[in-house]
């Protein structure tokens, strides 16, 4: 579990420099540059992401059980996940869906914490998902107290919202036949 925690507190916690120490950020760009600031913070990101990964894959193979949720909050969780890869993909393409939703990518990390939290009762779940959306909840709060530039993307335009929609809505329905076993070893549905 300490691997996992470990990995929580490097990742979030890279992703919460903006939030903690805006004026730091800014500072720290201007001395070393926005290239070298993305290189270090990516690094330190993506070592922190393996730490999940792996923290969570040993925990696991340990659970420890918080509680036992009803088999029918995992179809609630399913019906929460259908605008996740949507606003994710809507993150990068501007319409009406970006301009609505502010910041679709932290409502995206949300939805999908709280779909897994409602299905899954595991302490390494309630950690992983937790973490998750206490972060996407104070981003979202954050950015719009300090007009953070939106993401780059797309020129905006209508149709990138049914490319969003479409291409989000397809790839929704890969991890519910099959993507979400491969990567996590867990079936969504049994076919």
């Amino acid at each position: 579990m300490y691997v996992l925690v470990a990995g929580l507190v490097i990742f979030l916690g890279v992703h919460s420099v903006a939030i903690a120490a805006p004026v730091w950020r800014q500072r720290m760009i201007g001395q070393i540059g926005a290239l070298p600031w993305m290189a270090v913070y990516s690094v330190i990101a993506a070592a922190g992401l393996v730490l999940i990964i792996w923290g969570y894959g040993l925990a696991r193979q340990e659970p420890v059980p918080v509680y036992w949720p009803p088999t029918w909050l995992r179809h609630v969780a399913l019906l929460l996940m259908i605008p996740v890869f949507p606003l994710l993909l809507a993150t990068y393409l501007p319409g009406r869906i970006r301009s609505t939703a502010r910041h679709p990518m932290l409502v995206a990390v949300m939805l999908w914490a709280v779909a897994h939290l409602l299905a899954n009762g595991m302490l390494a779940d309630i950690l992983l998902f937790g973490g998750f959306l206490a972060w996407a909840a104070a981003d979202r709060v954050s950015v719009g107290r300090r007009n953070a530039p939106p993401p780059p993307g797309m020129p905006p335009g209508t149709l990138n919202d049914a490319i969003a929609v479409v291409c989000g809505l397809t790839v929704y329905v890969a991890f519910i036949l099959w993507l979400h076993v491969r990567l996590t070893g867990l079936p969504i549905v049994a076919l």
